[in-house]
């Protein structure tokens, strides 16, 4: 059979001539080959074992890679862009190529099964001859057709050309068919138009052509991406084209491969043994999917990297395992320069994350990506007022692109803008806001990038020197923030500025005052933990600081104890009167006129010791006041209205205090009046220093009082200090205003006078009457007043109203200590007249005062008889007087006699149950003190009451 035999059929004439027919001179090495396998079977076996061997394991779906291997190695050869075309018609198969064609070199290795002809010098990547097996896997019949020769390898010219060298084939189909690789015959027919090479196959039986074709186009995007050198691959009408182009940023270059209907865009980092490809969706780069390690093309290594990695990295003879002895954690070297070159908001991409590892190759490769990030500085951190340390390096062409060496960086979760420019010195280096969000926490946690929570910044913000309005900016960028209690727990140790200047630890211990911010200028408040006005912010308040007015701050039990111990210090004088001036007087302590001030003469006194320059209590004042005046600098440099606040007198000083706990307020004869109060008062206000107003001054001292404010409504409290004091002591023509008595009680007139200030109001003198004398005021010296008036035969009050005030006298003695009170020896009779005590008599039975003279009785309630008898040390009538009535009468009972029933219904008495005694003519004999019988309407003895029936009708 001749050397084409039934493959002519397809692929047309064998030509076997030597020169130009067979340039590359197959003859000789088919005849080397057969020598061989002729002189030793072993090594046709050997042959026959290993294509077979790469056929079923090593190539078998590899067809379209390894050709295009070689189409790159071709191009890379040529210094052209590489171009692949596939197509089928019937069972023929063609992938044709640009590049370098066909060279004796590679036909050597061609036929060689085990050699390349291919130097890794020149950018080669596959191992070509090895590779080519791949065509074996769909055709036992193909050709390598090329511009400077074509070749066709045959299974069968190969079977035919054994039987013709005498080496014997086993033809009962129990061997392996012989190789067909290792015999190649020279043809004449040339590669496809626009093409430097074309393999041709014919399709063994068994191949989809159609399903071939389509496992190629899914390969089509893989290949472009592996290899660099190939620029188009068509297959049928589907072209897939490759592009790259310089990226926006240095370092990195864009692969974009486009087909029919979709575009991919890639972003390629070269390092010196890898290509690093970063998977790019709308100018985002997105991790890329789970894949395999590619050397150049797709390998079994199963990788889970956040990047395509292609590789120059030693492969098995099958290039599907990476070549024991090798070391693939190698090829991390430079990875981190890939990061570094990539904008700032994108480089945590390039991060593994978490998981198991696919492979052990992915496992020594995720461990050496990981160190190699750890310890580069690549990291994007926040700019800081300082210069770069060696831990940072700043990125060329962007001073603000500072870079950190993430296992010494620290990171705040969902960190802002804002916070961020205002931790660039606290917290440095620190993770830039836009990595800090919680989609990149598995990935700086991989990195061993130190997460800071709350507790951590409030730690690390203690001893910060920053002004006060570097805080308002941090608590205002921390309260997005706090959103729970923990947090609120965790900022417990936050650092705030104080209005004196420190610094504390935890806004638990500080105090708010709104009100500040309203003053020209920062007050120190050193007694108590103010914050600073320009750093006061709603989010202390939310951290526990307490809420306090510029009166409670004046009212802190702090400072008290400070003025108590340094009055006189210059700070707490300064601040003090700086928040007087805004303060409300009336909420303010009297314990502030502790605070000592310089007076007119150059000396030094409590402020409650101090009057105003112009002050018009001056004028109201003893001659030997022990009041100063205030130095007229002291009220230049503060205001009055700060002095009048904190107790420089103007008008009259007021004391308060609530739930006062005894007589310690330095007012005069406290004692006394705290000694006559039932129960102590809830709350103490007194106005002060009312012993030091002359005699002569009191008209104008109660006018002053009257119309202030603050001191008007304590003049109608009868039982407060201020009216009890003004009753007592404050005299106006030598009595005491308790002497005088308001126009509107009646009880009084015609024994106490009227007060005689003129001009005095209905409304000023109802607000006078706490001072003025009263029943419900009936205390020594106004029961000593009164006696002293009865006494008075110059008045003249009505019967009536000495009957009234006797009454509210005996009322009056369960509540006085008699023996501080003389018995008078004069009093007033019922009559009106005057008469010696010891003609007097108190009434203590009524009837007895329609026997008995009127000018020898003393008028009083009968219930409190016997304790006027006593106060005024008189005896009582029924004592000192007897009595009988003179005649029978007729004896009767009050329900059956109509004068009863008439009586009782005029004088509304209650039931009566004793005898009713009624006579025509009723009279009584008395005897003892007063001595004379009389004709009386009435007259009660024991339970007898005697009554004188009225006149009969004529």
């Amino acid at each position: 059979m001749s050397e084409t035999g039934a493959v002519g059929e397809t692929f047309g004439p064998v030509q076997t001539d030597t020169g130009s027919a067979d340039p590359f001179g197959t003859a000789d090495l088919r005849a080397a080959v057969l020598a061989a396998w002729r002189d030793s079977p072993t090594r046709l076996r050997e042959d026959t074992a290993t294509e077979a061997d790469l056929v079923r394991a090593g190539y078998r779906d590899r067809l379209l890679t390894e050709l295009a291997q070689n189409a790159a190695d071709a191009a890379v050869k040529a210094g052209v862009p590489g171009r692949i075309t596939v197509a089928c018609a019937g069972r023929t198969l063609s992938v044709a190529n640009t590049g370098a064609p066909l060279d004796t070199a590679g036909v050597h290795a061609l036929t060689a099964l085990r050699a390349s002809g291919k130097s890794e010098s020149a950018g080669e990547t596959g191992r070509f001859g090895v590779g080519f097996t791949a065509v074996l896997t769909v055709s036992d019949e193909l050709e390598f057709r090329s511009t400077t020769g074509s070749l066709r390898f045959s299974r069968e010219l190969t079977r035919e050309a054994l039987r013709a060298s005498g080496v014997a084939v086993p033809a009962d189909g129990t061997a392996p068919p012989p190789p067909a690789l290792r015999l190649a015959w020279p043809v004449a027919a040339a590669p496809a138009d626009g093409a430097d090479s074309e393999i041709v196959l014919t399709l063994r039986a068994g191949i989809d052509p159609a399903a071939l074709l389509e496992s190629m186009r899914a390969e089509a995007v893989d290949l472009l991406l592996e290899l660099p050198a190939l620029r188009e691959i068509r297959i049928g009408d589907e072209v897939v084209r490759a592009e790259i182009r310089d990226a926006p940023f240095a370092g990195v270059r864009e692969l974009r491969i486009s087909g029919s209907d979709t575009e991919q865009v890639w972003w390629e980092f070269r390092t010196a043994r890898a290509r690093w490809l970063l998977p790019v969706r709308d100018g985002v780069p997105v991790p890329a999917a789970p894949d395999v390690l590619r050397a150049p093309t797709r390998s079994d290594e199963e990788l889970s990297l956040p990047t395509i990695l292609i590789a120059d990295i030693p492969m098995q003879p099958d290039r599907r395992r990476v070549l024991p002895g090798n070391h693939p954690a190698e090829l991390a070297a430079g990875y981190t320069d890939f990061a570094r070159a990539l904008p700032s908001r994108f480089r945590l991409v390039l991060v593994p994350t978490p998981g198991f590892a696919r492979s052990e190759t992915d496992g020594l490769l995720r461990e050496a990506i990981l160190r190699e990030l750890r310890t580069g500085a690549w990291l994007p951190v926040v700019a800081a007022p300082t210069d770069a340390g060696p831990d940072e390096s700043p990125r060329e062409g962007d001073a603000d692109d500072r870079m950190a060496i993430p296992v010494r960086a620290s990171v705040f979760p969902d960190l802002t803008s804002e916070l961020a420019a205002l931790l660039g010195g606290v917290l440095d280096p620190l993770v830039i806001p836009e990595l800090s969000g919680a989609r990149y926490a598995e990935a700086l946690a991989a990195l061993e990038v130190h997460r800071l929570g709350p507790a951590r910044l409030a730690e690390l913000s203690a001893g910060l020197e920053r002004p006060p309005v570097w805080w308002f900016a941090l608590y205002s960028a921390l309260e997005p923030f706090v959103t729970d209690p923990l947090t609120v727990e965790e900022l417990g140790a936050l650092a705030v500025p104080l209005a004196d200047g420190r610094s504390v630890t935890g806004p638990r211990t500080v105090v708010l005052d709104d009100e500040l911010t309203a003053l020209p200028a920062a007050v120190p408040v050193h007694w108590a933990r103010l914050v600073h006005p320009e750093a006061a912010h709603p989010l202390l308040a939310r951290l526990g600081a307490r809420r306090a007015r510029i009166a409670d701050l004046l009212s802190d039990p702090a400072l008290h104890a400070e003025l108590t111990e340094h009055p006189d210090d210059p700070a707490t004088i300064e601040a003090v009167l700086r928040l007087a001036a805004a303060a409300d007087p009336a909420e303010l302590p009297d314990w502030l006129g502790l605070l000592e001030l310089t007076d007119s003469s150059g000396g030094v006194r409590p402020a409650d010791e101090l009057l105003l320059p112009d002050a018009p209590l001056i004028e109201l004042l003893v001659p030997d006041s022990p009041f100063g005046v205030v130095a007229r600098e002291v009220v230049a440099d503060y205001g009055a209205d700060a002095l009048r606040a904190i107790g420089v007198g103007w008008d009259f000083g007021v004391v308060a205090e609530v739930d006062p706990t005894g007589p310690d307020h330095h007012l005069d004869d406290e004692e006394t009046w705290w000694s006559g109060l039932a129960e102590d008062p809830a709350e103490l206000v007194a106005v002060r220093d009312l012993d030091l107003v002359d005699d002569a001054a009191w008209p104008e001292a109660l006018w002053r009082l009257l119309t202030t404010e603050r001191t008007r409504p304590l003049l109608g409290d009868p039982d407060g200090y201020t009216a009890w004091w003004l009753r007592h002591y404050a005299r106006i023509d030598g009595i005491a205003l308790g002497g005088y008595r308001h126009p509107a009680d009646a009880e009084f007139t015609g024994l106490l006078p009227e007060l005689p200030i003129t001009g005095l109001s209905p409304a000023d003198l109802d607000a006078l009457r706490g001072c003025l004398a009263a029943t419900e005021t009936m205390d020594h010296d106004l029961v000593e007043t009164l006696l002293t008036a009865l006494a008075d035969s110059a008045k003249t009050p009505a019967p009536e109203v000495v009957a009234l005030v006797h009454a509210r006298l005996g009322a009056a003695v369960p509540r006085l200590e008699l023996g501080t009170l003389d018995p008078p020896g004069r009093v007033r009779a019922l009559s009106g007249a005057v008469i010696d005590a010891a003609d007097a008599l108190v009434l203590d039975r009524p009837w007895f005062g329609l026997a008995v003279p009127a000018d020898r009785l003393v008028v009083a309630d009968p219930a409190t008889a016997a304790d006027l008898a006593l106060l005024l040390d008189l005896p009582l009538v029924s004592e000192q007087v007897d009595a009988e009535v003179v005649g029978r009468g007729h004896e009767t009972d009050w329900a059956r006699e109509p004068l009863g029933v008439v009586l009782r219904r005029l004088f509304d008495l209650p039931p009566q149950h004793g005898r009713l005694i009624l006579h025509d003519e009723l009279r009584v004999r008395l005897t003892g003190a007063v001595t004379r019988t009389v004709t009386v309407p009435w007259w009660q003895d024991g339970a007898v009451t005697h009554v004188r029936r009225p006149g009969r009708p004529d």
